[in-house]
This record gives structure tokens, sequence and C-alpha cells, in this order.
């Protein structure tokens, strides 16, 4: 049985195209001409593979690596051997990141399983509108009064609702299904994403639980790309907005009436509850929690699995159950630390 390869490999790249990327001249004894064709870790490299050193933890897989050329800082080239072509560069690891985009284009958003505007299998309504270019896999379903544009890849049994707007270039994944939305271009939604449906409310009551209607919509702006399993739920009475340039792990929930800036990051697990604000460069590490109504402040930074209960201020970093500042979180954890051990010394004592 042959190996499976599944990211098609290109015809790479010569090294002089390599540091061109990178920004840099190529080492004088190299050949400018020598390709490279992939990218691999140090240990794991071949003489026709890019790697990156930027550690010196790494240092003795630096010193016996097979890479045919390696990205690195002026500090520690020296350890590389001389038949590595060593490139230097400030930033090794974001020089190794361009040049893998050139080599793996096809690698940064799902591709379809087939070619061609719709495949047989394919559902599209007749009111539904489509640009030229627009790629539909068997299985998938466009209903009535959907626009979706030039260069989008709607993949097998996605469904795209009545009246939902997907711009250019975009990627919405397998089995993914998205409703009162409209979508900028550039924006990726990977497998099994569930976009657009009713946010989580009800009036509690000894009666029952009456439901809250949710009218509003899901707005996610351009270059966008939201992760596997991913919700986000519809607004109640605004909308759910993601700001252009965010990008959202596999397995998060955003609520209802959530309001997300530009260019933040939302970690795996994470959950955000209705009507909270995270401004523009927000992080939330894995599993963190947001309370309702709760605002994160531009370019704050929040631990993994913390739990915030109020508002974050710009440019904070908190951590912790529930979250606060992380030197007082710290400070907090080494006392607790100190209390247990004094009281574990002095029941030790009392036993003997």
């Amino acid at each position: 049985m042959s190996e499976p390869v599944f990211l098609k490999h290109s015809d790479g790249l010569t090294l002089g195209e390599v540091a061109g990327l990178a920004g840099v001249e190529p080492p004088a004894a190299a050949v400018p001409a020598r390709r490279v064709r992939g990218v691999a870790a140090l240990d794991r490299a071949g003489p026709s593979d890019l790697s990156f050193f930027d550690n010196k933890s790494f240092a003795a897989a630096a010193a016996a690596t097979h890479a045919g050329a390696c990205l690195t800082t002026p500090a520690l080239a020296h350890h590389l051997p001389e038949r590595v072509a060593a490139l230097k560069v400030r930033e090794p690891y974001r020089a190794f990141v361009l040049v893998a985009r050139a080599l793996f284009p096809h690698a940064l958003r799902p591709s379809s399983l087939y070619a061609g505007r719709a495949a047989a299998g394919a559902h599209v309504h007749e009111r539904a509108r489509l640009e030229d270019g627009v790629t539909i896999d068997p299985g998938a379903v466009i209903g009535p009064g959907a626009e979706i544009g030039s260069g989008t890849v709607i993949a097998a049994t996605a469904v795209i609702g009545p009246e939902v707007r997907i711009g250019r270039d975009c990627s919405i994944g397998a089995g993914a299904s998205i409703g009162n939305a409209l979508i900028g271009d550039r924006v990726i939604i990977h497998a099994g994403c569930r976009i657009g449906q009713d946010g989580f409310g009800f009036v509690m009551g000894a009666q029952g639980h009456l439901k809250i209607p949710q009218v509003g919509r899901v707005i996610i702006q351009d270059d966008v790309e939201i992760g596997a399993g991913t919700t986000v739920d519809r607004g109640a009475i605004r909308d759910t907005v993601i700001g252009e340039g965010t990008k959202i792990d596999n397995l998060v929930q955003v609520g209802h009436n959530v309001s997300i800036g530009r260019h933040c990051v939302l970690v795996a697990q994470t959950g955000i509850s209705g009507s909270s604000t995270l401004e523009d460069y927000v992080v939330l590490g894995a599993r963190v929690g947001l309370n309702n109504n709760v605002t994160i402040g531009e370019g704050a930074q929040i631990a993994a699995t913390s739990i915030v209960h109020g508002d974050v201020p710009a440019g904070a970093r908190w951590g912790g159950t529930p979250a606060k500042p992380v030197k007082q979180w710290f400070r907090e954890m080494m006392i607790l630390e100190r209390l247990a051990r004094a009281k574990g010394g002095r029941e030790a004592a009392q036993d003997e």
C-alpha cells in the first residue's frame, strides 16, 4: 500500500527565493539555485527541507540536522553544520511561516473535494445567487436568496440558509451550517461549525421556562477564521459580531449578542456568555469562561482556564478563578502554597 500524502508538494523554491521571502541574502557559500521542497523539524529534516532554529535548548538537534537550509538568528547560527545553508534573520519562526505559506498555499484553507461550479448531488435553490467561480461539493444545500461570492468553496454537506450572504474567496467546511448570517471576504469556517442558530435565552419560572425570540443576526467580517466544531449564536435583540482578522480555535462557544473586536484570538473550549464585549486584540487562553455582560478591554490577555466575572481593563493580564491581575493571582497562589506547606509540617511534627 502506498503511503498517503495529503498535502500536495509543489516544485519548491530556490534558496534564493527562500532568502527573498525571509528578507535576507543567501549565505555566500550556498548555491542560490538549490531547491527547497518541504519543511520539517530539525531532527527530521532532509537535504531538500527547510527548518528553523530559534532557541538554544535545541542546539543539539541543530548540530545534527540534515536540513538543506535553516532559518536562525545570527547568535545561534554557529551551532549549525557547515552543510546547512544558514539564513540569519531576526525572527526565524516568522520567516519560516512565510516560506511555508509559499510552499504550501493550498494548506491555508480547506479545499474542494471536487472541481466545478456545482457537483452532482449538490442542491442549489433556484433563487440563490452565485458569482462565477463558486465551488459546491456534493450534498451541500444552498437556500433561497443566498448569495455567494466568487472563489468561495462550499464543502460537502454544508448547509447555507435562506438569505445568507457569503463574500469572495471564503471556505465553508464540510458539515457546517450557516443561517441568519452576513459573512465577509476570505473567511474560513472549518468543518462542523454552527453559525447563526438561536441563542440560549429563557425567562425562568415555576410553571416552566419561557423561550425568548432571538431576532438578531451574525456578522462576520473579513479575514476571520473559525475552527472546527465552534458555535456562534445569532443575536437576540442586537447582532452577534466578529471583527476582521479574528482567529477562533476549535470548540469555542460564542453566545448571543456578543461583540468581538478586530484581530482577537480565542483558544479552544473558550465560552463567551451572552452580551459580552471583547475589544480589539484581546487574547483568551484555552477554556476561558466569560460571564454575561462582561467587557474585556483592548489588548487584554486572559490566562487559560480562567473564569471572568467582571470587566477587565485595556492591556491587562488576568488569570485565575475568579480572574484577577496575574501578579495578584501569583502572589495569592504562593501564599496558599506556603500556608499548605507550613500546615503539613505542623501536622507531621504532631504525628511524630
